[in-house]
């Protein structure tokens, strides 16, 4: 569906005439139907209206990240930088220990960031490119701007900081030679960005901007935040919304200072982005300097891991990047004998193989389970210590940690928590990663009266049980019919009871594909249950 600019607009839009509209109208609607920009307005949407003062944002933006696996990996490798990494010297293994450890607002910015690169870069042009790491710039300056800010929610002038150039990228990715023909004019001298942008397409970057993110829905402070402010010196702001406006303003200005700071002549462009915004941000020579310093040093990150960063080779003629999305990975055991007297099948309980060495030859076992298993382990079993000494543990996000270490070092399709339900008298999903997950966690739920199948077996014993093949004829019958409804395609799966005091309070599942003859080394085994003990902790103390 075609974007259109002649939508019910707010107070506040820039006022401009139906021949503009019906310029910008035509423009979007070439950029729609030849671009997967209404794809990418639905997942930029969604990031943007999560909110960091709601618990229930920290698991949605989780969920949305690991939901798509080039996301999830180019978000840890910016939270393993140096710019990045602060008080922890451990690798960050998982986006729930990212958002932890880096701050709900960092991680959010920087997953808008890269959705934008995903979404933009298609023609990897040279201007693209250029305009992606401008907005990237941008939003790191807004977001620094924002935690030295008094005002409630200061972290939204760092999307409307990202967006601000949203026109410019627009067209460059869309036609290189009308934006070519654009930037001319605004170098030659003789005609302002707004001037050239109408003359060339009919219609001004910043409405081309307001356009789209109208149609995405966006928060209409953020979009507001996009107007043009009056001329000159500014003044103190007196709402939030002005503090936003002039925050976009500047971080799209020193934005373009930044790749050139420490060039000859740009003193003169420095003091007078001073001038006009000094006084209204609490900005001198020195606060100005130590700002470009920390946000070099973050935007350089980011552009490392987005891949933007440009050949000198480069031709800037349909250039392709040699831009890959690289595989980046930053108890007591249950014998056989055992089992016996648990009353359970053998085959449903931890396969324990003591010799792992010859494994190491591959990246992945078949059935999906990544050979660096044990490490991924033990760096989540220190992500939930860390967590639970910090003295800012939330229980939920506790659980996510733990959840998303079991789901990403074992190599899970589908990975839930499920809890007992006192008022329903059922077990139901609380918290679920993976493929479908939302709609799988919903009907993930069964009574808690007592029958012989393995999770009821499970909790009544409280044994950790891994499933190799669900297709064993044994194992086949133990499993409930609803399991079979809900998971038909489940071959290898792992239930961990979570007891207290003989009571059950639930347990962790997570579910494969593909069978997995590899069974569980004893290593990987305690560390599995040291996560679960992790959680019980934090479970029995509610």
């Amino acid at each position: 569906m075609p974007i259109s600019s002649s939508s019910s607009r707010p107070p506040g839009s820039i006022p401009v005439d139906d021949d503009v509209f019906s310029a910008c109208d035509r423009l979007l609607q070439s950029i729609s139907e030849n671009t997967d920009l209404p794809a990418l307005g639905s997942s930029v949407s969604r990031v943007v209206r999560l909110a960091s003062s709601d618990h229930e944002s920290v698991r949605e933006l989780a969920y949305f990240v690991l939901a798509d696996v080039a996301l999830t990996q180019k978000i840890l490798r910016i939270a393993n930088t140096a710019e990045y990494r602060s008080y922890s010297v451990a690798p960050v293994t998982t986006i729930s220990k990212a958002i932890f450890m880096l701050g709900f607002d960092t991680v959010k910015t920087s997953a808008l960031a890269m959705l934008l690169v995903d979404g933009m870069s298609g023609s990897h042009a040279l201007s693209v490119r250029a305009e992606l790491e401008h907005a990237l710039s941008a939003s790191v300056i807004g977001r620094e701007l924002a935690r030295r800010s008094h005002f409630k929610d200061a972290e939204e002038a760092a999307v409307a900081a990202l967006f601000k150039n949203m026109g410019r990228l627009l067209v460059a990715a869309h036609d290189h030679t009308l934006y070519g023909e654009i930037v001319a004019l605004i170098e030659g001298g003789s005609h302002t960005p707004t001037q050239a942008s109408v003359k060339v397409l009919g219609c001004s970057f910043d409405l081309l901007a307001e356009s789209v993110l109208r149609e995405w829905q966006i928060p209409n402070t953020i979009v507001t935040a996009l107007n043009p402010l009056p001329q000159g010196v500014l003044r103190l702001a007196k709402t939030r919304q002005e503090w936003m406006q002039q925050v976009a303003a500047f971080s799209m200005a020193a934005a373009t200072l930044l790749p050139r700071m420490h060039d000859e002549g740009q003193d003169v462009a420095g003091r007078a982005l001073l001038k006009r915004f000094g006084h209204a941000l609490d900005l001198d020579q020195e606060s100005l300097t130590r700002l470009f310093a920390t946000v070099a040093q973050e935007t350089r990150a980011l552009t490392d891991q987005a891949y933007l960063t440009v050949p000198q080779t480069d031709s800037g003629d349909g250039d392709q990047d040699a831009q890959t999305d690289s595989d980046w990975e930053p108890g007591d055991d249950t014998s056989i004998a055992e089992a016996a007297e648990l009353g359970l099948p053998s085959e449903l309980l931890m396969t324990i193989i003591e010799d792992s060495e010859a494994l190491q030859a591959n990246m992945r076992h078949p059935s999906g389970k990544p050979v660096n298993a044990r490490e991924q382990l033990m760096a989540g079993v220190q992500d939930v210590t860390e967590m639970m000494a910090s003295g800012r543990c939330v229980v939920n996000d506790l659980i996510m940690l733990a959840l998303e270490t079991i789901y990403r070092s074992m190599g899970f399709r589908f990975a839930t928590i499920c809890l007992k339900d006192i008022k329903t008298n059922q077990f139901r999903a609380r918290i679920s990663l993976g493929e479908n997950n939302t709609a799988l966690q919903a009907r993930f739920v069964f009574p808690c009266a007592s029958s012989r199948d393995l999770f009821h077996l499970a909790m009544e014993n409280d044994a950790d049980l891994m499933i190799s093949d669900a297709s064993v004829s044994k194992i086949r019958d133990l499993i409930p019919a609803w399991h079979r409804a809900l998971l038909p395609d489940a071959r290898s799966f792992i239930v961990l009871p979570l007891v207290v005091q003989k009571v059950p309070l639930g347990f962790f599942y997570a579910d494969r594909t593909q069978p997995a003859p590899e069974g569980v080394p004893s290593d990987e085994a305690a560390l599995i249950r040291t996560l679960k003990v992790q959680v019980l902790a934090v479970l029995s103390s509610r």
